[in-house]
């Protein structure tokens, strides 16, 4: 597909019924900054989990994290090869990591120093056979920290070998010697540090993308009438090695070579000085959502074994809403800066609150006032529903129940 202007860009979507049902509209007026106009609300499945799957690299777990197919419908009709792409609130690196496979340079930013050891791996895969011969090369069998309050989660023969893993990888880095290999292993180490199944090193928990508090832990252990058993970590780790790995055939980025390499920072999303101005054709990003997800919380476990502290890390958590909006005009004032002129910016937020706060009118006029000009609101309904429903989604109490995007152009 061939790079849309912003018009063709509207009249596709308006016109998309690829899974079968028509686009509904709805005229939205807004005012801000001295201005005033309309953009429509389009409403539709645009991308659904019916679609392909995904590639096979993006399976790793992270909180209210969006589908790969989200960025790529922008990606591919918004930019070309070679375009960098931009993602101020990288988390797990959705909208880079499908960049990159789409030929595009990643551009990213996140204050959690997290995100980035979660994605650079993974547009630099190493070989299989390369990640065996380093596990095997790893002395787990002695470790100096003691944690022994994280025996409700591991048995204590599985907690030695997380410790040995974790001291090997930091020693490696203070000495400057954390290789392609070494970033790869501590990836995949993070991402089976507690979960639900026998791949995890740890007994049964919640979910690998938010690890619970160790009194809740042990009321999980004692509701469950469980004890940790022991799991060694090498082979779980090259278990999941070859799973990701599965779709990769050689990275995308041959043909172009230096051009698409990644860069990714660690500022906060309003000031990101690493990142160029005008640099990036596109902006695909999802913020906080107010106060519906805790970052620091669900991955305390995560940032210790970085060697972080997670509650010092400043996640932006906030729970008044005129404090997010200045907090998203902030952003969007930067985001104006990065974005070349005829740029776009693809910006997804939600329905908190029980459907009674829709982000997208919170998020329209905070773009204006940044200097950007709205183009079209896209909300994309997993299950298509009547209109009325869709513009305040009410079958949930709790979290999002849509992906909702307002698109701008610089």
């Amino acid at each position: 597909m061939s790079i849309l202007s912003t018009l063709d860009f509207v009249e596709d979507v308006l016109a998309f019924s690829q899974f079968g049902q028509p686009t509904q509209t709805e005229e939205y007026h807004w005012e801000a900054a001295g201005r005033q106009g309309s953009v429509l609300k389009a409403v539709n499945e645009y991308w659904t989990s019916g679609q392909r799957q995904a590639h096979s690299l993006h399976e790793i777990s992270y909180r209210a994290c969006y589908k790969p197919q989200l960025p790529r419908f922008f990606i591919e009709r918004l930019t070309e090869p070679g375009d960098a792409v931009y993602d101020p609130f990288m988390g797990r690196g959705t909208t880079l990591l499908e960049a990159w496979l789409l030929k595009r340079r990643p551009l990213g930013n996140d204050i959690n120093p997290l995100s980035r050891v979660l994605l650079e791996p993974r547009i630099n895969p190493p070989p299989l056979e390369a990640v065996a011969q380093r596990l095997d090369c790893i002395d787990l069998s002695t470790a100096v920290e003691e944690f022994k309050e994280l025996e409700v989660f591991y048995h204590p023969n599985t907690l030695r070998q997380i410790i040995a893993l974790k001291e090997y990888l930091l020693k490696r880095e203070e000495e400057g010697e954390l290789d392609q290999i070494d970033r790869w292993i501590r990836m995949v180490a993070i991402n089976r540090l507690t979960g639900h199944s026998n791949g995890f090193f740890s007994v049964y928990s919640m979910p690998p993308n938010q690890a619970v508090s160790i009194a809740s832990q042990h009321k999980i252990n004692e509701r469950r009438e469980q004890i940790p058993d022991e799991r060694d970590i090498a082979p779980r780790i090259l278990k999941k090695t070859s799973s990701l790995l599965r779709d990769y055939l050689g990275s995308p980025l041959t043909d172009h070579g230096q051009l698409l390499s990644a860069l990714l920072t660690t500022d906060e999303a309003s000031e990101v000085t690493g990142i160029e101005s005008g640099s990036a054709q596109l902006v695909v990003t999802s913020p906080p959502f107010l106060d519906v997800v805790n970052y620091q919380a669900d991955n305390w476990l995560r940032c210790w074994f970085l060697g972080l502290d997670s509650s010092e890390i400043a996640i932006t958590q906030l729970k008044n809403v005129d404090d997010w909006v200045a907090a998203m005009t902030a952003v969007m004032r930067d985001l104006r800066r990065i974005v070349a002129p005829g740029g776009h910016v693809a910006f997804e937020v939600g329905e908190v609150r029980g459907g009674k706060l829709l982000l997208e009118e919170l998020v329209l006029p905070a773009g204006v006032e940044a200097g950007l000009d709205p183009v079209i609101i896209m909300i994309n309904a997993q299950e298509f529903t009547k209109t009325a429903n869709t513009w305040g989604v009410d079958n949930q109490k709790k979290g999002t129940n849509t992906n909702r995007i307002v698109v701008f152009q610089r």
